[in-house]
């Protein structure tokens, strides 16, 4: 079966996050990290099922989806997990808070590098903990770790490395050498990695593959919180379902204790989507990669087209990291709004001044309409 990404969505009116931020302006929103693609039909059909059956009350997980989810970590991340170290979560910023919260004592230190997802500032805060940041390097027209930084912002009180991979939002698909030399580090000092793992299905570079840091030695199992979700890959966000696998008894312990305090159970919807779009949706998955390859391509050309615009090619995700210091224009995410066309501002990733991000998971005509807007400002 052939999807048809090209199809446009209407989405204004609708009360969307993305949408109604530019209610009745006439700006093409590429800002927040949701597509407008419509989920695959399986995804549909199973919502629909749950809406037929009527009665909307609490749920536990699906034996099911346990079962797809044990599978598809073996088969895409050569992970064999046992199925108790699955932690379910209504979404996967949640379990970034939670990890803060069960590793460590307050006041004790959370590293993380920047500019990143901009929660990952968020939740060493709400767990009353302090940040570390430590900047990620440019190197062979790539973002990646500053390991030398890393290792001298270590202290005694540092109890966990906070690590985005795929990277949000420079795109990088951490090496197997890379997220070693990382585990190295945090087995040594004991530090707990909470991995971010959300966009692992988004690989856009195909000699490129995502690798789980737990499964490099079973130290690096025993130390990590992995976090996990297939809500980017199918556009399915708004619905919540996510997960940490967590082999580590006594932190799982205390994290699944916290979990059942503090957050609500996942729905019937929630949970019913996630097993239709890892079961059902690997066609749909594929096609749409195929297409984000084409949109990608095309964004990469015209960023670096732009005076003073530079863009490195993204290894994962549909969120384009476009350098425009060299431009000159100080607001330039006010600037391009101006001309009909929203993106997020690189400050709200954290030291990300000067940059900005581009969600270019959206149809083709809408991303040549939006680069057209911004030739009339820019070129």
């Amino acid at each position: 079966m052939t999807y048809d990404f090209d199809e446009l969505i209407d989405r204004t009116n609708t009360d969307s996050f993305k949408w109604d931020k530019y209610k009745d302006r006439d700006i093409i929103p590429l800002w927040v990290a949701d597509m407008d693609f419509k989920a695959a039909p399986p995804i549909l059909k199973a919502l629909e099922n749950v809406t037929k059956q009527g009665v909307i009350g609490y749920w536990h997980t699906p034996d099911e989806l346990v079962d797809v989810v044990v599978k598809r970590l073996e088969e895409r991340h050569n992970w064999k997990i046992q199925k108790d170290w699955i932690v379910w979560l209504p979404g996967l910023v949640p379990g970034l808070t939670l990890s803060c919260l069960v590793v460590g004592d307050d006041g004790d230190e959370i590293m993380t590098t920047v500019p990143v997802y901009g929660p990952f500032m968020k939740a060493p805060d709400a767990a009353k903990k302090k940040l570390v940041k430590v900047q990620m390097k440019l190197e062979n027209n790539r973002w990646t770790l500053d390991f030398d930084a890393i290792k001298a912002a270590i202290t005694p009180r540092t109890k966990m490395f906070m690590l985005c991979n795929p990277y949000n939002p420079a795109g990088t698909v951490f090496t197997q050498t890379e997220l070693q030399t990382l585990a190295d580090i945090c087995i040594e000092h004991n530090i707990v990695i909470c991995s971010d793992e959300i966009h692992c299905d988004l690989i856009l570079d195909e000699t490129k593959k995502h690798i789980s840091i737990a499964t490099l030695s079973k130290e690096a199992e025993n130390q990590t919180i992995t976090l996990l979700s297939p809500s980017k890959t199918f556009n399915i966000a708004g619905l919540g379902c996510s997960f940490a696998v967590i082999p580590n008894d006594e932190i799982r312990s205390k994290y699944a204790n916290l979990r059942y305090i503090l957050e609500p159970m996942n729905s019937a919807y929630a949970y019913q989507s996630a097993l239709a779009a890892y079961r059902d949706c690997g066609e749909w998955e594929k096609q749409l990669l195929t297409y984000l390859r084409k949109n990608h391509a095309f964004v990469l050309q015209e960023m670096n087209a732009f005076k003073g615009f530079s863009m490195q090619p993204l290894e994962a995700t549909y969120l384009a990291w476009i350098d425009t210091r060299e431009s000159g224009i100080e607001n330039i995410a006010e600037v391009l709004e101006n001309a009909g066309v929203g993106v997020s501002e690189g400050g709200f990733f954290f030291d990300g001044k000067g940059f900005i991000r581009l969600n270019f998971g959206t149809q083709m005509r809408r991303l040549e309409a939006a680069i057209w807007r911004m030739r009339k400002v820019l070129s």
